[in-house]
C-alpha cells in the first residue's frame, strides 16, 4: 500500500502543485483545509470585551477564507483525492490572542512561524496519526535532507526569493523524518507552470500577501479592536529622553520603523525602542538603530550543537543572512554577537541560525545590545 500524506491545502497555488506532485510520487494524499472559524473575509472570533468589529472586505488574497477553502476542495475533486475542511478556531484565537498581547507588550509577533508550530504541524500531526498518515506535508518552499548519519535536516528552499524556512524553524525536531514539502526543489515560476500544465485551477491564483485573520492590514488597528479600549497614546523621545512629539498608540510600531510615524524632521528618524510602561517611542537615527548582538530564548535546535558555535542568522523574514557567534545558556536561552552591526532587531521576531543551506534552528528575540562591551553585562534573557 502507499504511504498515506496529510497535506495542508490553502487554496493557492503552492499547495495545489504539492497535492500534485505527491500524487505522481505515490503517496495516498488526503488534504486538509484549516478553517480558523471566522466567516469569509471578516475578522471574527472575538473575546467578549472587544468592541463590535465590522465585515472588512478584503482587496488582497487570504489563505484561510470560504472561498480559499472552496479552491482547495476544487483542486482536490479534480485530483480525486479525499479533502477534509476542519474548523481549527480554538487555535486561530490562540494566534489572535497571541498576535494582540504581543503587540500591546511592545514586541513584534510573527504569527506566521506560530502558525506552523501550532497548528501546520502541529494539529495537522494530529489530525494526520488519527487517520494513519505517517506523513504531514505543505506547500512551503523547504526541502528536507538526510545528513550521513541518517537524520532529517531541514533545509532552505532552491528558490532564494521564495525560501520559506525561516518560519519553518520551530518545527519539532522530531517531527522532521514525517515532513514533506514536494515543491521545495522548484522555483516559483516553475511551480505555477506545473500547476497549468496539470489543469490545477489555481495556477494562476494570486499569492497571499497578508495575515488571514487582518485583511485590512491595519495592524495597531486589529489590536484595538480586539483587545478593546486601552490607555497606549504617549510620547516620542529621543535616546536622551528629549521630547519630539506625541503619538496616538505604540502598539502602531515596531523596531526599525521609518514610514508612518506622523511626526516630520530633517533627516530620517527610525524607531529604536518600545516602552510600554511609560508609553514612550524612542526615535533615532539609523546609525543608532545598529545592534552587535541580541539575546533569545524559548530556543529550537534540528542539530547537536556545542556550548558554542559560528553560523549565519536571519533576525527577521526578509533578512540578508548575517555572520555572528552564538553562546547558549544552560536552559533555552542564547546570547548572539554579530561580525557587524545588524539594523531592526525586534522583540518578538524569531532569530534563525543556519549552516550554509541547513538551518540550524533558532529562538525568540527578547532584547538587543549595542555596543560589543556591553555583551557581558548581566541581562534578563527571559523578560
Amino acid at each position: 500500500m502507499s504511504e498515506r500524506v496529510v497535506l495542508a491545502m490553502s487554496g493557492g497555488v503552492d499547495s495545489s502543485a504539492a497535492a500534485y506532485l505527491l500524487q505522481q510520487q505515490g503517496y495516498d494524499v488526503i488534504g486538509l483545509f484549516m478553517r480558523s472559524g471566522a466567516q469569509e473575509q471578516t475578522c471574527a472570533i472575538d473575546p467578549p470585551n472587544a468592541l463590535p468589529i465590522l465585515n472588512l472586505k478584503s482587496h488582497k488574497q487570504g489563505c484561510c477564507s470560504a472561498s480559499d477553502a472552496a479552491d482547495a476542495r476544487r483542486v482536490a475533486d479534480e485530483l480525486n483525492i479525499p479533502f477534509h475542511a476542519l474548523n481549527f478556531q480554538d487555535a486561530f484565537g490562540r494566534i489572535k490572542d497571541y498576535f494582540a498581547d504581543e503587540y500591546l507588550a511592545g514586541r513584534t509577533p510573527n504569527p506566521c512561524v506560530q502558525c506552523n508550530n501550532w497548528l501546520k504541524f502541529g494539529k495537522l500531526w494530529e489530525f494526520a496519526r488519527q487517520v494513519g498518515a505517517t506523513h504531514v506535508a505543505s506547500g512551503h518552499y523547504a526541502r528536507i535532507a538526510t545528513d550521513a548519519s541518517g537524520a532529517s535536516q531541514l533545509m532552505r528552499g532552491r528558490d532564494s526569493t521564495k525560501d520559506q524556512s525561516y518560519v519553518l524553524f520551530g518545527i519539532s525536531r522530531e517531527l522532521l523524518p514525517h515532513v514533506l514539502f514536494p515543491i521545495g526543489d522548484y522555483n516559483k515560476s516553475e511551480i505555477r507552470e506545473l500547476a497549468a500544465r496539470a489543469g490545477l485551477r489555481t495556477a494562476t491564483k494570486k499569492d497571499s500577501q497578508e495575515i488571514c485573520f487582518i485583511p485590512d492590514n491595519d495592524y495597531a488597528g486589529f489590536v484595538k479592536r480586539y483587545r478593546g479600549p486601552r490607555e497606549t497614546a504617549g510620547d516620542f523621545v529621543s535616546p536622551t529622553g528629549e521630547h519630539l512629539g506625541s503619538h496616538s498608540g505604540y502598539e502602531q510600531f515596531t523596531i526599525g520603523q521609518r514610514r508612518g510615524l506622523g511626526i516630520a524632521f530633517g533627516t530620517p528618524r527610525f524607531v529604536l525602542e518600545i516602552r510600554p510602561e511609560t508609553r514612550e517611542v524612542v526615535l533615532g537615527t539609523y546609525e543608532q538603530l545598529g545592534r552587535w548582538g541580541l539575546y533569545a530564548n524559548r530556543t529550537n535546535w534540528f542539530v547537536d550543537l556545542p556550548e558554542q558555535f559560528c553560523c549565519t542568522a536571519q533576525i527577521r523574514y526578509q533578512h540578508t543572512p548575517a555572520a555572528c557567534r552564538v553562546i547558549r545558556g544552560t536552559d533555552d536561552t542564547i546570547e548572539v554577537h554579530f561580525e557587524e552591526p545588524q539594523h531592526g532587531i525586534a522583540p518578538g521576531q524569531a532569530f534563525v541560525c543556519y549552516d550554509g543551506e541547513r538551518v540550524l534552528g533558532g529562538g525568540w528575540i527578547t532584547a538587543s545590545f549595542p555596543l560589543p562591551e556591553s555583551a557581558t553585562a548581566t541581562a534578563s534573557l527571559n523578560s
